[in-house]
């Protein structure tokens, strides 16, 4: 039992440090690097297999769901602060952004490839955030058009700032509109659902009502360990959906295909 609260001790220390450093990096900018620096940590942290094993004996203990969750809580308002700062750092040195979108280029090259993205594609990014970077390099890679939602005014105002800095305004556009009252909804050949979003299932259900009935969605979600940093998808949705699912335990987050049946 001793390695349980070792565990436990674990997850108290990395949401206490990301909570302050969240705070420090309001008042002092230079902190947004030390926060990073915790992010990057815990990533680690969900990913190492020694992490793994000891989820799977005590994942399901009352101390350890109630910690996992405040750590993603807090590790999620860090990542939103820590979009906005980037966002606006990269506005202000814009051409750091064709860099920056170069590292990003391969991987998300790789996603686009399997989901089958291209010119001809129209992708509603749902939760996209302050620095949509997988919808900028979609826009960029692809020149597909790209419509990102957010429920954040910020972050909308954020993101266009950065589509315009990086040239990609022609491409990309940003709304807060809800998905019932957005056009492109009905467009849409693949929607993109970011595993920051918390009410995944509602968003399914709107969807599933308003979407292109030959329409790719792409979850992102993470289930047990990785639930520390994104959302999960706890509910099994096979019966409604056909679906096919991408698990990568290198990977951050988990990716759930689906379609119309």
């Amino acid at each position: 039992m001793k390695d349980k609260y070792h565990y436990l001790l674990s997850l108290k220390l990395l949401e206490f440090e990301i909570r302050e450093l969240t705070a420090f990096s309001k008042q002092y900018g230079d902190c947004f690097e030390l926060l990073k620096d915790r992010l990057d940590h815990l990533c680690q942290f969900m990913i190492n297999h020694d992490n793994l094993e000891r989820w799977s004996q005590w994942g399901n203990h009352t101390e350890i769901v109630e910690y996992a969750e405040k750590v993603r809580e807090a590790s999620i308002q860090a990542l939103c602060d820590m979009e906005k700062y980037q966002a606006q750092h990269t506005c202000e040195r814009a051409s750091d952004i064709s860099d920056y979108l170069d590292i990003l280029a391969g991987a998300v090259n790789e996603e686009m490839k399997n989901h089958h993205i291209d010119s001809n594609s129209k992708v509603l990014f749902v939760g996209s955030g302050a620095f949509p970077t997988t919808a900028l390099t979609i826009a960029r890679e692809t020149k597909a058009q790209v419509v990102c939602l957010d429920i954040d005014p910020e972050a909308i105002e954020w993101a266009e700032q950065v589509a315009a800095a990086s040239g990609l305004s022609g491409h990309i556009s940003f709304t807060s509109k809800k998905i019932q009252e957005l056009p492109f909804t009905i467009e849409a050949t693949h929607i993109i659902i970011a595993s920051l979003v918390k009410n995944k299932l509602e968003v399914l259900e709107e969807l599933r009502h308003h979407m292109n009935p030959f329409a790719k969605i792409i979850v992102r979600y993470g289930n047990g360990l990785k639930s520390i940093f994104n959302y999960p998808l706890e509910e099994d949705v096979a019966h409604d959906w056909v679906h096919h699912k991408m698990d990568d335990k290198q990977n951050l987050y988990d990716t759930l295909v689906l379609e119309k049946r």
